[in-house]
């Protein structure tokens, strides 16, 4: 890539990264409303710290869905940093319970290794959490990066499926390997393997289908997918990301463990953090799974799924303008 040309892909990811934050702002609206009021009358509402002061944050956080085990985790972390620096005023500890927070959601790079090497990406979840779009998202991105993509359409169970990833291949300008409805899904990761091989792909993504009910069903079906991947493609590095519906708060911390029984999750996407007062629930799973939050989603263009950043993200739960500046 030539200097001019790699100069100008800087400039649009750093265009697309500020239009992306100011997405994100408006959509955790409601969330920032739920958390930050609650949080803003406990320090006004107290003079001093103490243990009630500790009990009512620690009720606005459970509330606010970042769960009891971060939420210990928080508390935990602020206790020892007021009684490090000596505070005894509420207002003084603000910045330091949204640094204890940030804390919680730290991402390491090694997390996006997948981008650099050979790769399959099994994406998995239920039906409705925007599984599919994902892929199709994530499959934009990856190309825009001059991935060479192919896709596999696992999901043979979802009449639409099929048709809606191809729209997304189309869109994505990517390959794409499908199934008929009711198709073994194992055959069409089969074909697609061969398919990434032969085309000396860079990133081959599953879309799969979303049986949770049915967990017998879904672990066999998983189950026969990596044994597939494991013969007829063992050089390629393996990532398993599972989608989420941020707007189901406790219920997608739920499913995320469920998922976890029949897979080896090695990564989370968070969708639908637009319009939901839930949005704490990104520090909740974290925390509770130890499984990072990588991508989250915030509209429904191939635009609107973006790596997680835990410094943005708090940034734009706290409306923080920039790093330093005092919380809205």
């Amino acid at each position: 890539m030539s200097l001019e040309l790699e100069n100008e892909v800087l400039e649009e990811n750093k265009t697309e990264k500020k239009g992306f934050f100011k997405r994100l702002v408006e959509g955790l609206t409601k969330t920032r409303n739920n958390i930050v009021s609650g949080i803003d009358a406990v320090f006004g509402g107290f003079s001093h710290i103490d243990e009630g002061f500790y009990e009512e944050l620690e009720e606005i956080l459970i509330m606010a869905d970042l769960g009891v085990k971060a939420t210990e985790s928080i508390l935990d972390s602020l206790r020892d940093k007021v009684k490090e620096n000596h505070i005894k005023e509420p207002a003084d500890c603000k910045q330091l319970l949204i640094d204890s927070i940030r804390e919680q959601m730290q991402v390491e790079e090694a997390a996006y290794r997948f981008e650099n090497e050979k790769s399959v990406v099994l994406v998995i979840g239920v039906n409705g959490v925007g599984k599919t779009t994902t892929v199709g998202k994530l499959a934009g991105k990856l190309a825009k990066q001059g991935k060479k993509v192919v896709l596999a359409g696992a999901d043979t169970f979802r009449a639409a499926a099929t048709d809606q990833l191809k729209e997304w291949a189309n869109r994505a300008n990517v390959d794409m390997i499908g199934g008929t409805e009711g198709a073994d899904p194992g055959s069409v990761v089969y074909d697609a393997t061969a398919a990434a091989k032969a085309r000396n792909a860079d990133v081959l993504l599953v879309d799969t289908a979303g049986r949770l009910h049915n967990k017998k069903n879904l672990m066999n079906e998983l189950g026969k997918i990596n044994r597939i991947l494991e013969k007829e493609y063992p050089d390629a590095y393996r990532e398993t990301l599972v989608v989420l519906d941020a707007t189901t708060g406790q219920n997608a911390l739920v499913q995320a463990k469920e998922f976890s029984e029949v897979a080896k999750i090695t990564g989370i996407v968070l969708t639908k953090m637009d319009g939901t007062a839930k949005g704490g629930i990104a520090v909740a799973i974290q925390s509770e799974l130890s499984v990072p939050v990588k991508y989250i989603g915030v509209g429904e263009t191939i635009d609107d799924l973006s790596k997680f950043d835990p410094d943005e993200f708090v940034n734009a739960l706290f409306d923080i303008k920039k790093e330093g500046e005092e919380a809205c």
